[in-house]
């Protein structure tokens, strides 16, 4: 059997190869060390580890979990040499995802850490005042009389509980009027936007327009007709900076954030001579969709001449 097998073309491949490879191991020199074949945990290191180990678990590292986590950091370091020396990181979608964003990074800490003054606040609020306006808010409470039951009678009725309920020997509102499914009849601090939602945009309008502290009636919604007591309304408008200047130095740092990544791109950017080589069929997206379009309608005809009655193969 051994004789057959030696004597299979193959296995003398096989065996040539094998030689061949063991006499150019044994005659290739021996590669020089790398210029980068030495690794140095430092100090500085060694703590960073350290720390980030206590801010994850609440306690420092002992002796063998701070080895092993300097062994960790030297296995990372090992790898991602030698990854770099085979150029694994080039052409790697996600490796370039990541240098890009870390270029961004840069921008970004640059522009944490520029403080606003008050005049600038001010003046990006006057440039953006519908950012920083403060919808009108209202407290009321609201009594409903179904038309449905009352029939014509509703205005009158209103205006008659409307003085009831302004009298000295008031009753409760809680127990006057018909059911309305929504829920309690005080509305505090409601954002008139929300009064709208809830209302109509009638009724909210007519709401801010009655007398604060009194009963008055009536005023109709989606639902019927209301006899309401308005007890605060605070007008909408924009607000001093000093009671929303949080939001305002945020969103100025957003802008400017997004106004210095801008131009630190722009200005990498201009380092380049940037070429773009169209291809034909994207030259033109129109005519490429035309071609598509056309290159359909022919598959589709030959699929069914394929498939017609006598077709043949």
């Amino acid at each position: 059997m051994l004789r057959r097998l030696f004597r299979e073309p193959l296995a003398h491949f096989l065996l040539l190869g094998a030689a061949l490879f063991v006499i150019d191991a044994l005659l290739r020199p021996a590669a020089a060390p790398a210029a980068n074949a030495e690794i140095v945990v430092s100090e500085a290191r060694i703590r960073n580890l350290a720390q980030n180990f206590q801010r994850k678990w609440q306690r420092p590292p002992t002796k063998i979990e701070l080895d092993g986590l300097i062994e960790t950091h030297v296995r990372e370091e090992v790898m991602v040499r030698e990854a770099l020396a085979l150029g694994l990181d080039r052409d790697d979608a996600i490796i370039r995802r990541r240098l890009q964003q870390k270029m961004e990074f840069v921008s970004e800490e640059a522009a944490a850490q520029v403080a606003p003054t008050d005049d600038e606040l001010v003046a990006y609020m006057k440039a953006h005042p519908e950012a920083f306006a403060v919808d009108p808010r209202v407290t009321f409470r609201q009594v409903f009389l179904d038309p449905a039951k009352r029939g014509a009678a509703v205005d009158a009725d209103a205006k008659a509980l409307a003085a009831t309920l302004n009298a000295l020997a008031a009753p409760d509102a809680a127990t006057q009027g018909d059911r309305l499914p929504l829920r309690e009849p005080w509305y505090e601090d409601e954002p008139l936007a929300e009064v709208a939602r809830l209302f109509g945009r009638d009724f909210a309008d007519a709401l801010v327009k009655q007398p604060v502290g009194r009963w008055s009636g009536p005023v109709a919604s989606g639902y019927g007709v209301h006899v309401v007591k308005v007890e605060s309304f605070v007008p909408g408008g924009v607000p001093s900076l000093a009671e929303v200047r949080p939001l305002v130095e945020r969103e100025w740092r957003n802008a400017r954030r997004q106004e210095l990544a801008k131009a630190f791109y722009e200005k990498l950017r201009a380092k380049y001579t940037i070429t773009v080589k169209m291809p034909d069929a994207a030259a033109d997206p129109a005519q490429a969709g035309r071609g598509a379009a056309q290159a359909k309608v022919r598959g589709d005809a030959d699929a069914g001449a394929g498939t017609s009655p006598g077709a043949k193969p």
